[in-house]
This record gives structure tokens, C-alpha cells and sequence, in this order.
């Protein structure tokens, strides 16, 4: 076993969790294989290396927990409505793990499976997962491949998918960042900017009501940035639904090609984020619902808006909207997207 991966622990079957560590570009994380959970991230900040991720110190938190915290989510992320849609003239039915919703690819997806470890070196880390035809109700065999690499200054994921079917594929990573340093209380003070001149509301079960709103005029309009807690919890329809920021932006620029989709900062330490997709939409979650989180690395005390979510992804729902861009990938045809955090100190 290479040097940079150590047993983290074993699921109740007996399968092994691994850890691995992963240094470049003057940073440092560490990756589980379950879940293929991002699970520390250290980078520079005005008081020296900080560990900007959230996550947990053992197995059964990461079971115990249900915010996705740090898994990469499959076969699609973000949530389904009614869990059902139609491809092909064939409705597919979906579980539902969300009231009457199907939620990040149900309540047995990508984030609660053993990855397979196809390659490793210091910078950079390839994760596999085989999606059987019928996994949760989608159809096709899915192959997946999600590549970490650290290099100047910036965390990469690249993902790519093909399947032997007309499917939905949605792949995005469910890290909870708090620049502040992972343990160090709520990131009310943090800022967010979303770099998108569009959002797409809900109704009450967060599922897109098929519109594509514009944010002028409105407290989605985060295109110069919001301070979290300031903004999250401002009288709008929106944000009252969620409970603060739980919403899809659509990124501004040509999705395919990698832009600036949001960034954030902490004046406290630093610490200044910048995350480029080619992903056409972004979902800010500002850690609503994270009371009963368990203790994080640490013993620290997780709760409420102690992490936010910057989820690159395709919109919500939008197998069932056919206005919005599809998420369908074609038997044969390549999925892939790019996702890059990167990080500076001003």
C-alpha cells in the first residue's frame, strides 16, 4: 500500500475505508474512499496552514450523518420531483428519500459505496464506481471516474461518467467549506459572491418551479457578494422556503467551458476561495439544516451553518424541465466536467 493511504476504519460488511493524503500546489487533503468523501482540505491563510473542510474522525459518523458531508453525489445530484421522470417514453421511478422527492440519488447512492482506488500518486488521486443498470431505478450501466489533483493553488475534480444507456447523470461534490477553519463556529461573517444574473425558484419542497428568474433587484443578486449571514435570512420568498440559501444560480458565461461560478472569502483569516466550473448551474447552501450533524474532526461541535456548499452541478429537476439544460447523457457519448477550488490569502 503507497505510503500516502492508511486504514480509516471498516463498514459493517467488512468493507475497508481508506484514507488517502494528497500533496501540491501548497496544499494538503485527504480523501476517503467512502463515499469518496473530501475530507480535509489545509491551505494558506494569514495564520498559516488551515484545514478548510469539514468532516468527520471515524466511519460511523460519516453513517450517522445525512448531509452528504463531503461525498461526491450520484447519479444525480441535487433532487428529482415526484422521484420520477420520463426518458424515452419510459417513466422511471425513482426512491424517495426527500418527503416525495428523490434527493442526491436516493438514500444508498455514490455517497454511501466504496470507491475503487484506480490510481494514486502525490497530487492526485483517481476514484472508479460501476452504476448497475437499475441502480435506483435509472437505467443504464453507468462508469464513473473522479480525478483529485492539487496543483497551483487549487483543488481539481474532474468527472466523467459513460454509460451503456440513455440515462441522467449529475455528478458534483458535497464539501462543506468554512474558511475560517473547519471547527471554528458558524460562517454567518464569511462571504459569498455567485457570478450567475439568474437563479431558479421553487415551491415549498425546493423542487424548480420550471422558471428562470433574474436576479437584479432581488437578495438572490449575490453577483458582488453577501455577507452569509446577512443575507440568508432577508424577507423573500426564496430564502424563506429554504431557510435561508438552498438555491440553483445559473452560472453566467458558456457552460462546457471553465468560468468563474462564485467566490468566497473570510476577512478573518484570509482565506479567499475561488470556484470555476463548466457546470451551467451552482447551488449555494448556506448549512441550513445542519443541526444533528455529528462531532466533527476534532470533537467539533458541527451545527447549524458551521460549513457552506458551493455544488457545481446541472439544475435541479432538469430531466422533468425541458427548458432547462439537459442532464441526459447519451449511451456512449462521455460525461465530463471540471470543478476547480482555488485559493488564495488577501
Amino acid at each position: 500500500m503507497p505510503e500516502n493511504i492508511r486504514a480509516f476504519g471498516s463498514l459493517p460488511d467488512g468493507g475497508e475505508v481508506l484514507c488517502v493524503s494528497l500533496r501540491g500546489g501548497g496544499l494538503e487533503c485527504e480523501v476517503l474512499n467512502y463515499g469518496g468523501a473530501l475530507r480535509s482540505l489545509v491551505v494558506p491563510s494569514r495564520r498559516g496552514p488551515l484545514d478548510v473542510a469539514l468532516g468527520f474522525d471515524s466511519v460511523e459518523a460519516y453513517r450517522e450523518q445525512a448531509g452528504f458531508c463531503g461525498a461526491l453525489v450520484g447519479r444525480c445530484a441535487n433532487r428529482i420531483g415526484g422521484a420520477c421522470f420520463t426518458l424515452g417514453g419510459r417513466e422511471y421511478r425513482l426512491p424517495q428519500n426527500d418527503g416525495e422527492n428523490h434527493l442526491h440519488g436516493g438514500p444508498a447512492a455514490f455517497d454511501k459505496r466504496i470507491w475503487t482506488i484506480e490510481d494514486v500518486s502525490d497530487s492526485r488521486l483517481v476514484l472508479s464506481l460501476v452504476s448497475a443498470d437499475g441502480d435506483a431505478g435509472y437505467p443504464g450501466r453507468l462508469d464513473v471516474r473522479v480525478t483529485y489533483t492539487l496543483a497551483d493553488g487549487a483543488l481539481a475534480i474532474d468527472y466523467r461518467a459513460v454509460s451503456d444507456a440513455d440515462t441522467v447523470c449529475n455528478l458534483t461534490s458535497h464539501a462543506y467549506f468554512n474558511l475560517s477553519g473547519h471547527g471554528s463556529g458558524p460562517v454567518s461573517t464569511q462571504r459569498v459572491s455567485i457570478f450567475g444574473d439568474a437563479y431558479t425558484p421553487t415551491d415549498a419542497a425546493l423542487i424548480p418551479t420550471g422558471a428562470i428568474e433574474p436576479v437584479e433587484g432581488t437578495p438572490m443578486d449575490l453577483r458582488a457578494g453577501v455577507v452569509i449571514g446577512e443575507g440568508a435570512d432577508v424577507p423573500f420568498e426564496a430564502l424563506r422556503l429554504a431557510g435561508g440559501f438552498d438555491q440553483n444560480w445559473a452560472v453566467s458565461g458558456e457552460a462546457g467551458t471553465l468560468r468563474p461560478a462564485a467566490r468566497a472569502v473570510s476577512d478573518e483569516t484570509g482565506v479567499c476561495m475561488d470556484v470555476l466550473t463548466t457546470q451551467p448551474g451552482v447551488q449555494f447552501y448556506s448549512g441550513n439544516g445542519m443541526d444533528g450533524f455529528p462531532r466533527g474532526k476534532g470533537g467539533a461541535p458541527y451545527a447549524r451553518r458551521w460549513g457552506f456548499c458551493l455544488e457545481t452541478q446541472a439544475f435541479p429537476d432538469a430531466v422533468n424541465h425541458p427548458n432547462f439544460p439537459s442532464p441526459v447523457l447519451k449511451k456512449g457519448a462521455e460525461y465530463h466536467h471540471r470543478t476547480v477550488f482555488r485559493f488564495s490569502v488577501i
